[in-house]
């Protein structure tokens, strides 16, 4: 039996519409962009430091 495939946590080229980091986030957790492109927004505008995360975010994860 194979081991399991892994994907890394990364930045793509294609697909970004910011700095990549929602279509990174899902390409690694499989889900749509779209997706996690609303819950970003929506948690945006609850009280808490969303926006900084994002931005550190944007720092931390290497591009493709």
């Amino acid at each position: 039996m194979s081991a399991p495939v892994t994907r890394r946590l990364s930045r793509p080229r294609n697909g970004r519409v910011i700095g990549g980091v929602c279509a990174g986030l899902a390409q690694r957790y499989g889900m749509k962009p779209g997706t996690v492109r609303l819950l970003a927004v929506v948690s945006c505008l609850l009280p808490g430091p969303q926006f900084v995360a994002y931005l550190i975010l944007w720092a931390v994860i290497p591009s493709e």
